[in-house]
């Protein structure tokens, strides 16, 4: 009995001493993610016994390099990058927001986006390869308004959706893509209170939570319960009500989208 008892010891041991990371993608300011995600990554441990190492970085450009070399075991990423994440590397898409994905275009000009295109405005955007608040948002404007983003110079791109905001908002940009999740979540009220929606994208699937393909099932399908059944207050600083399950054939319509997608 006592060696079964110390066996058991040193097996609870060596599983609790494991460690995976979990990568976000850097949407907002590194100090806002951190209050977000700390609690949640701490959350996960005391609910699978595995510790959880939240991390992310500056830019969405570093956090794919690190992500297309398969560097994380949890993932929360934009649409388009799972879809190129899981044919690299075959990572699944297990649960996602039951909310879908919509990308905006704020503007501090209260007008229609047909007339404000007119002007030939400068347009801000988090990243090259964020999906819904960039490559999204480019693809509908080029297919409803032909508005072609290759015949003009007048695009910036600023590292994260709260970046965009601010800078919309101060006046160094006409135009800001982002989704409405994070716009929701701009803390910065006196920013906020001078922007207007001025156009929104169709719906998509949302972020997903992404797995290793090699990550024990085990403590996989703990986590993915976890996620679930994560309490209000940790959701409600993702501005998420309600996560569920999914399969990666969700995210077929962003597949077909993402050769049409690739607009510069």
């Amino acid at each position: 009995m006592r060696k079964i008892w110390i066996l058991f010891i040193l097996f609870t041991s060596i599983l609790h001493s494991q460690e995976i990371i979990l990568a976000v993608v850097p949407q907002q300011s590194s100090l806002k993610l951190i209050k977000t995600w700390q609690p949640i990554a701490q959350y996960l441990f005391e609910e699978t016994g595995t510790k959880v190492v939240y991390k992310t970085d500056k830019s969405i450009e570093k956090f794919e390099a690190n992500l297309y070399k398969g560097k994380y075991d949890l993932v929360y990423v934009n649409p388009y990058q799972y879809v190129v994440l899981h044919k690299k590397l075959n990572y699944k898409a297990k649960i996602r927001a039951k909310k879908n994905i919509i990308g905006i275009i704020v503007s501090k000009r209260n007008e229609n986006i047909k007339d404000i295109l007119k002007d030939d405005p400068l347009f801000l955007f988090p990243s090259a390869n964020a999906f819904a608040a960039t490559r999204l948002i480019k693809y509908e404007l080029m297919k409803n308004f032909n508005y072609r983003f290759n015949t003009t110079k007048k695009i910036r791109y600023v590292n994260s959706h709260d970046s965009v905001y601010k800078a919309v908002a101060r006046g160094l940009g006409d135009l800001g893509g982002g989704i409405e999740r994070t716009f929701n979540a701009l803390s910065d009220k006196q920013s906020k209170s001078k922007l207007h929606i001025s156009y929104k994208t169709k719906a998509y699937p949302s972020h997903p939570f992404a797995f290793r393909p090699d990550m024990d099932k085990k403590l996989q399908s703990a986590l993915i319960q976890a996620i679930i059944d994560m309490p209000k207050d940790l959701k409600d600083r993702l501005k998420i009500n309600k996560f569920i399950r999914v399969k990666d054939d969700e995210y077929t319509s962003i597949y077909s989208l993402a050769k049409e997608m690739m607009v510069k």
